[in-house]
């Protein structure tokens, strides 16, 4: 289905239609080995950051231990020969603290971005080896989200964020160790509400975690409905709503913005509460300082590096707002990007086992039921075995099940009951991998990407030759529009081939198929979509596609069709008739209904065979 033609699914409020949209949230314990294997791969390379982080944390104590000497024995003592050696150790530990701030923002930025890059390409080859079933419960909008956004704050977890919360724990186990060496009975203070803070924190970010989850879902669901919109721009536009999709549009950035302020609200609290601890701990140390160097326990040069380390010991407190913030949105990215990850791919399947040889082509179904629901059946016993080299063509009004067989013959969907065989081979067994790449595939809506012709053509099979490409171009007629460009084959043809008709479009994708050599070759409504002088133009490249392969013809021109080696009618998900246009139209059952409404030829009920030959001659005559 046309992504402009399927029904309207609004952004405006929460949708259901994502197949893991009714899920449960997966626990932080179960993404925690998620997040082991990303990590694990670059365990050295953050083994030797956490070592710089060591060194660059001691050499930041360097200014408030310092700072305790220069006051009690340099200012107060004069002892001025210390001077230079304080200055020294505090310009030394200064510049390695900046050099290894910078080769670990150098390392670990590089190495999230790698990381972000990897795990892009792993979500993208994944979805693209899902079951078409997964297609048709997600949008593509969100298939793009789930790639290109959910990933973005995993860098977190392997880059500066994660070592920067890994650090300032550090530095404050550190800081904690030095300042209950120089007053005990503070420290334990503050350390009480600091801990009471981490437990209100700790809550805090259980509670701003399904948020940033939830933001991610609508990200997805707006994005997922621009993108339809905008493939669908000619339908918007033809119909005049491009207001009502701007209302659809803004309804869920609104609901974006609405998360986005939930997020803020949260945060700007735990900014509030992390501020006013600290303002509690700044008067409590005054408080209490004032009065360890009142009683001669405490010095001014110790109550000043005190009140430094404390610093220390607080920052990454206080930087747990904001490093937390961003981890909790790294692992609810991860959350959904694990969800993908454990969709299972086609082949996966351990009945899958067979990898198939060459494809003769004989193709047979055996009492075939299929659902797409349970309990909802569209094919009722389908029985019938097209030979090689032989044309099968499946007719019968619209929702009849024609689709759904040809989509059992490309293996999108597995029969509910019965047996697909090729070959005498269950299709439920093959490695697809094996049995796609013997397929071709010629749809009445034509495919083409935003790239060249040679491109579109050679997608099919990329290492053939330049000779057979030009073979293939020469056989279904693309050279005869191609050549009169001014960059021939390598004409770029525009998103979804924009910039050609609709007959030169289908050209490219005869020549696609012809250039992949498939045993098998399915041909869904080729030519329907075509005027009678483009139809023309490509019967005979369709001809030559069709020769020697097992073919299967989905058509709504019955006169496509009458030289097939067998009809198939399908009604209701049932063969209904079946045999050659001869018998079938001598039968006057339902063939022969859809066959002469069609042509005009009901006043004539003893048409003999091979007068709708002389007539559709004499139609094609006049083109």
């Amino acid at each position: 289905m046309k992504s402009a033609d399927r029904p309207s699914r609004g952004v405006g409020k929460a949708t259901t239609a994502d197949l893991t949209a009714n899920r449960p949230k997966p626990k932080l314990k179960k993404v925690l080995p998620e997040v082991w294997k990303l990590v694990k791969p670059r365990r050295w390379l953050l083994l030797g950051s956490f070592l710089l982080i060591i060194v660059n944390r001691l050499c930041s104590f360097a200014l408030p231990v310092s700072s305790r000497y220069l006051i009690n024995n340099v200012m107060n003592r004069h002892e001025f020969h210390l001077l230079p050696y304080i200055i020294g150790a505090v310009a030394a530990a200064t510049f390695i603290q900046g050099l290894t701030s910078y080769t670990l923002t150098q390392l670990l930025s590089t190495a999230g971005q790698r990381l972000i890059s990897e795990l892009r390409t792993q979500v993208q080859r994944h979805i693209g080896r899902l079951p078409v079933a997964f297609y048709d419960e997600n949008r593509t909008g969100t298939l793009v989200a789930r790639i290109m956004t959910d990933v973005e704050g995993v860098r977190n977890l392997v880059g500066t964020g994660l070592l920067e919360f890994v650090g300032g724990v550090l530095t404050a186990v550190i800081a904690f160790a030095i300042l209950i060496r120089i007053s005990g009975r503070m420290t334990l203070l503050t350390f009480c509400i600091l801990l009471v803070f981490g437990v209100i924190l700790q809550k805090a970010f259980k509670t701003i975690r399904p948020i940033f989850r939830e933001r991610a879902k609508i990200n997805a669901e707006v994005t997922g409905r621009l993108t339809e919109s905008l493939g669908g721009v000619r339908v918007v536009k033809g119909y005049h709503a491009e207001d009502s999709e701007a209302r659809v549009f803004a309804a869920g950035v609104k609901r974006l913005l609405d998360n986005v302020i939930s997020s803020i609200t949260a945060q700007s609290l735990m900014t509030l509460s992390s501020t006013m601890v600290l303002g509690v701990v700044g008067a409590l140390i005054m408080y209490l300082g004032a009065k360890e160097v009142a009683a001669h326990r405490l010095d001014v040069g110790g109550y000043v590096e005190y009140t430094m380390l404390l610093a220390f010991m607080i920052a990454p407190v206080v930087q747990l707002v904001s490093i937390g913030t961003q981890l909790t949105e790294a692992l609810a990215g991860l959350d959904r990007t694990t969800e993908i990850l454990s969709e299972h791919e086609e082949d996966s399947e351990p009945n899958r086992t067979v990898v198939m040889p060459t494809i003769h082509g004989d193709v047979a179904f055996n009492d075939v039921t299929f659902s797409y629901e349970p309990g909802k059946p569209v094919l009722h016993g389908i029985s019938f075995e097209s030979k090689p080299g032989t044309v099968t063509a499946l007719v019968g009004s619209s929702g009849s099940g024609k689709s759904t067989i040809i989509s059992l013959i490309c293996a999108f969907h597995t029969a509910t009951g019965g047996q697909v065989l090729i070959d005498g081979i269950d299709l439920a067994t093959i490695r697809l991998s094996s049995y796609r790449q013997q397929l071709g595939v010629v749809l009445q809506e034509t495919f083409l990407f935003d790239g060249t012709i040679r491109e579109n053509i050679f997608f099919s099979r990329p290492d053939a030759t330049e000779e057979q490409l030009m073979e293939a171009c020469r056989i279904a007629r693309v050279d005869e529009f191609a050549e009169r460009f001014p960059e021939k084959y390598d004409t770029i043809v525009g998103e979804r081939g924009v910039k050609l008709s609709g007959g030169q479009r289908q050209r490219i994708s005869i020549a696609r198929a012809i250039l992949a050599d498939p045993r098998i070759l399915i041909l869904d409504e080729a030519t329907s979509s075509l005027d009678s002088e483009s139809e023309a133009m490509i019967q005979n490249g369709l001809s030559y596609l069709m020769q020697g392969r097992t073919t299967f013809v989905i058509a709504h021109r019955l006169s496509t069709i009458r030289r097939a080696d067998q009809i198939l009618v399908v009604e209701q998900g049932n063969i209904v008739e079946r045999g050659t246009h001869e018998s079938l139209y001598q039968l006057g059952g339902r063939y022969y209904d859809l066959y002469t409404r069609q042509h005009g030829l009901e006043t004539n009920l003893f048409l003999a065979p091979g007068e709708g030959d002389k007539i559709e001659e004499s139609e094609t005559s006049k083109v």
